[in-house]
């Protein structure tokens, strides 16, 4: 416990006991962005003479295009945060550390959607770029209704006295709907209950979705205690604009409830909330659908599920000496592999991303964003920082301050349609 109490830094650096493990990699957690593929592929579905009628049951008296998608996108968002932060706690009784991907390690997979042939297949990439620190980067599109969303995730973690673990996410996502684009932010969170050996994740912070239209949408999030006394609480205003975004009585839209329950919208029209507000998002009724993975036998040793599926066995016969067995002969031969590149003079490449040095002056940088790009873009509407800092730091907050790196990973297109080994 002390050990515990007293940690810093990559929560992946500190070894967890085997009864606290969760059989699935982190690599995995990246097809919690699409579990819902009627609501990933929404936006695209609302267009200029129909955008009216498919956001009604929000507000039937919306003003614009642009409006309706943000509608659309904020709801999938918001649909997206059950799967990522509560699915633990319903598939294996309580919140598991899961296991440290190693790099180069690949989880794909697809929604065929067959049951709606409009939506044709959304696919699913995801990489370990990184080991030291810990980064997955993904990609999710689907080429039929042009929408992709790409993004990285890597986290800082550190323990209170209270032994309440606080963790700090790194990284964004980029979703682009045909010619729109949103920059997505995530949030901070911390897990209780770890010292009753009952833990649970809340969200606590901020999340900022900008959208290329200029629209803004800032999600506040609180925990039992704050604003509603109700765990896994959220307030999300949409706003004209940034600008706007300063006086929260501007939202032209107040969302509220529930990220893991139900929540209402509110337009502000001058009416009552009581006269005014509907169900926008309930997410106990809405079953997350889970993506086609290939048979074991059919993967690459890359892909996750092959790599620990030795691990992964083990974890779920409760066999401790098995489980810790099977791990150390996995990170041993990935030990083994980076000595042979160190005296190789050679790196291990990246399959499907590059990291991209967003620096006002990169030296070295093999790869710097294009003049179009639009993070630079989205991030200067909403002034976000482009430093490699916590998700959703503000240009001049504490953290801006730092002398941060502004390394982005990037999906790369051509490299998948290239690819000759991994296949869906």
């Amino acid at each position: 416990m002390k050990s515990i109490a007293s940690f810093n830094g990559d929560l992946s650096s500190l070894s967890a006991p085997p009864f606290i493990l969760s059989p699935t990699s982190l690599s995995e957690f990246s097809q919690y962005w699409a579990e819902h593929p009627d609501l990933f592929l929404e936006p695209a579905l609302i267009n200029e003479s129909n955008y009216k009628q498919r956001v009604k049951a929000c507000d039937d008296e919306v003003d614009s295009l642009e409006v309706a998608r943000m509608l659309a996108v904020v709801k999938y968002f918001i649909s997206t945060l059950k799967s990522q932060y509560c699915s633990r706690n319903e598939s294996m009784g309580t919140e598991k550390k899961p296991l440290n991907p190693f790099l180069g390690e690949l989880f794909v997979g697809k929604w065929e959607n067959k049951d709606h042939p409009e939506f044709g297949e959304t696919v699913l990439l995801s990489e370990q770029v990184s080991h030291h620190p810990p980064i997955t980067a993904y990609a999710v599109f689907n080429d039929k209704n042009d929408v992709k969303l790409q993004g990285y995730n890597q986290i800082k973690s550190s323990f209170s006295k209270s032994l309440m673990l606080s963790v700090k996410q790194y990284g964004h996502a980029l979703l682009e709907i045909g010619k729109e684009s949103y920059l997505i932010t995530l949030p901070p969170l911390h897990i209780e209950g770890i010292l009753v050996a009952s833990p649970f994740v809340e969200l606590e912070g901020k999340s900022y979705i900008q959208s290329s239209s200029g629209l803004l949408c800032v999600v506040e999030y609180s925990g039992r205690g704050y604003f509603s006394g109700k765990k896994n609480s959220f307030k999300a205003r949409i706003y004209r604009d940034s600008k706007d975004s300063k006086e929260k009585e501007k939202a032209l839209y107040t969302i509220s409830g529930q990220w893991s329950g139900t929540s209402k919208i509110t337009k502000n029209n001058g009416k009552s909330k009581d006269e005014s507000s509907t169900v926008f998002y309930d997410a106990t009724r809405t079953p997350a659908e889970h993506l086609k993975v290939k048979p074991l036998e059919e993967q690459h040793s890359l892909e996750s599920r092959k790599a620990w599926k030795d691990v992964a066995e083990a974890i779920k016969l409760g066999d401790f000496d098995l489980i810790g067995q099977k791990k150390t002969e996995l990170e041993e031969k990935q030990r083994e592999l980076r000595k042979d590149e160190e005296a190789n003079g050679v790196s291990w490449q990246r399959r499907w991303f590059k990291d991209v040095d967003y620096s006002p002056n990169p030296a070295n940088a093999v790869y710097v964003p294009e003049k179009d790009d639009i993070f630079h873009m989205l991030a200067s509407q909403c002034h976000l920082s482009t430093k490699n800092v916590s998700s959703g730091t503000l240009v001049d907050e504490k953290d801006d301050k730092k002398d941060a790196t502004s390394l982005h990973w990037r999906f790369q297109r051509m490299l998948w349609d290239n690819e000759k080994e991994i296949t869906l």
